[in-house]
């Protein structure tokens, strides 16, 4: 094949494909929905994460903390992949986010722990910053 018709074919497929907008809401929302459904599925999985001296900060167990995250976790994600109400959920999945990697910070800082999820979510917390700010953005008024 000639340079020229791979550079159209390259082109046209290019045209096709869905935004960086698109792709960064979808992929937010799908990590939001497994998230949550992972938790309503194995919660135990998730506790592990409420260390000692947080646990005396919730008003509730820590199952059922995990629980009520995972129901909310769903309903967002699921607004995020329909594009309805996306500046809500994202930045609900921003600010929940911010503050995991705030918490995670503290845990490593102190107990050294957890240092893998806390890497991740740095990135995850960016993604979700990003798809916050672009639901905001002009072309989007009106569809908070």
């Amino acid at each position: 094949m000639r340079a020229e018709t791979l550079q159209r074919r390259a082109e046209a497929l290019a045209a096709r494909a869905p935004s960086t907008v698109a792709i960064a809401r979808l992929s937010l929302g799908l990590m939001v929905l497994a998230a949550g459904v992972h938790k309503l599925i194995d919660p135990g999985a998730w506790t592990v994460y409420v260390v000692d001296p947080l646990a005396p900060w919730l008003v509730v167990s820590p199952t059922v903390f995990v629980l009520a995250n995972g129901y909310l976790e769903v309903g967002f994600g699921l607004a995020l992949l329909v594009d309805r109400y996306t500046a809500i959920a994202s930045l609900v999945a921003a600010a929940s986010l911010t503050a995991t990697v705030c918490y995670l910070a503290v845990v490593y800082a102190t107990l050294g722990a957890f240092g893998d999820v806390l890497a991740r979510d740095v990135g995850l917390t960016g993604l979700a910053w990003v798809v916050f700010v672009e639901s905001m953005g002009p072309e989007n008024e009106g569809r908070f």
